[in-house]
C-alpha cells in the first residue's frame, strides 16, 4: 500500500509509492537538446548581452571584453523592470502595482558545456560568491522584499539556453509558496523554540535512511516528504537565516557539496534536467525567528498532472529512503 506523508512545514501532502518503487532506469528522461546558433553567453559574444551588472575577471581585461570567470548581465527579456516606482493601486476588489523588480542572468562559467559538476571547486566558488554579491546588491534596494535565485537546466525544466547560467528575479513583495513556508516554521518556532529545519537535519542524522552525504557545515538528503523522485535538500547544519551569511569557510565547502551532489544525480539518473532554487530569508522586513536557508534540488523525472493541480498533493513513484541509498551508490 502507497503512504500518505505530511510536510511538517507547510502542511502538503504527498503520496509515496511503496509497493513498487521506481528506480533510475524506469524514468523516460526529455532529450537535453536545444536550438543551434551563436550563443549569447558564450566567450567572445559579450557585445550580444546588456552590459555587465558585475563580474569576476582578469583585472588586466576591460568590461564586457574576453577575460571574464562569471558575469553578470540584465535579462535580455526580463520578467519586471528595475525602473521605477511601485505605485500599488486597486482596481475594484484587484489589487495592482507597476511590474518592479529585477531580473539578472549570472552566467557560471566562459564554457558552454561545463555545468557546475564539470567545474573545479575555485569555479563554483567564485559562482556561489556572486549570488552572495549580487543578493547583498539587491538587498539595499527597499523596494524589494525578496530575492529568488534558481538555476534550470535543459528544457524540460524550463532553459531557453544550454550554456550554463542562474537567474536572480528580486520582487516587491513575498511569493505566496516562500509566504507558506516562513509562516509553518515561524509558527513551529513559537510553539516549540526551536527551529523545525534544524531539528529536521536532527532527525535525518539520527535515522540517517535518507541521507546522501554529510559534511562539516551541510547535511544532503531526500526529504521525507519529498515532492519529487530523487530530490535533494542541502542545509547548513548551523542554524542561519539567510544565504549571504555564509562564512568564507562554508562557501568553500558549499562549492564541493553542491557540486558533488549534482555529480551524483547525473551519474546515477544518466545526466536528467533539473531544477534548484535556494530558499532564503526575505529582506527589507521585520526580522523573526525561525527561518533556516537551504537549497531544494529537484530532477525533472515525471510531470505534474491533473491530480496535482487540482489537489495539490504529488505523487512519487520512488521513496526518498530508496533515492537516497542510489545517490549513496548502494544498491
Amino acid at each position: 500500500m502507497a503512504e500518505l506523508r505530511r510536510d511538517p512545514i507547510v502542511g502538503r501532502w504527498v503520496i509515496i509509492d511503496t509497493d513498487h518503487p521506481s528506480g533510475p532506469e524506469d524514468f523516460e528522461k526529455e532529450p537535453l537538446a536545444f536550438r543551434g546558433g551563436d550563443c549569447p553567453f558564450c566567450y567572445g559574444n559579450e557585445a550580444t548581452t546588456p552590459p555587465e551588472i558585475e563580474v569576476i575577471r582578469d583585472p588586466a581585461t576591460e568590461s564586457n571584453k574576453p577575460g571574464w570567470l562569471v558575469r553578470v548581465v540584465a535579462n535580455k527579456f526580463p520578467a519586471l523592470q528595475i525602473e521605477g516606482a511601485l505605485e500599488r493601486r486597486g482596481l475594484g476588489l484587484y489589487d495592482m502595482s507597476n511590474g518592479i523588480g529585477a531580473h539578472e542572468i549570472i552566467v557560471q562559467t566562459p564554457y558552454h558545456h561545463k555545468e557546475l559538476s564539470d567545474l573545479e571547486d575555485y569555479e563554483v566558488e567564485n559562482v556561489i560568491k556572486m549570488y552572495c554579491r549580487r543578493m547583498t546588491d539587491l538587498h539595499k534596494d527597499t523596494r524589494f522584499k525578496y530575492i529568488l535565485l534558481f538555476k534550470n537546466y535543459g528544457p524540460a525544466s524550463g532553459a531557453s539556453l544550454e550554456h550554463p547560467h542562474t537567474q536572480l528575479i528580486a520582487l516587491p513583495m513575498i511569493p505566496k509558496n516562500v509566504q507558506e513556508e516562513l509562516d509553518g516554521a515561524f509558527k513551529y518556532f513559537d510553539y516549540r523554540e526551536r527551529c523545525i529545519f534544524c531539528d529536521i537535519n536532527r532527525q535525518e542524522l539520527q535515522e540517517k535512511e535518507r541521507i546522501v552525504f554529510e559534511s562539516k557545515y551541510f547535511l544532503a538528503f531526500c526529504p521525507y516528504v519529498s515532492r519529487f523522485p530523487f530530490e535533494v535538500w542541502l542545509v547548513p547544519k548551523k542554524h542561519q537565516d539567510a544565504f549571504c551569511q555564509m562564512t568564507h569557510e562554508q562557501i568553500l565547502e558549499l562549492a564541493k557539496m553542491l557540486k558533488e551532489t549534482l555529480q551524483r544525480i547525473k551519474d546515477v539518473l544518466l545526466h536528467p534536467a533539473y531544477n534548484f532554487i535556494i530558499h532564503t530569508s526575505p529582506i527589507n522586513t521585520e526580522h523573526r525567528e525561525g527561518y533556516h536557508w537551504h537549497i531544494e534540488l529537484m530532477p525533472k523525472l515525471t510531470r505534474v498532472a491533473g491530480f496535482e493541480w487540482g489537489t495539490g498533493f504529488y505523487i512519487v513513484p520512488t521513496p526518498p529512503e530508496l533515492a537516497a541509498k542510489y545517490l549513496r551508490g548502494e544498491k
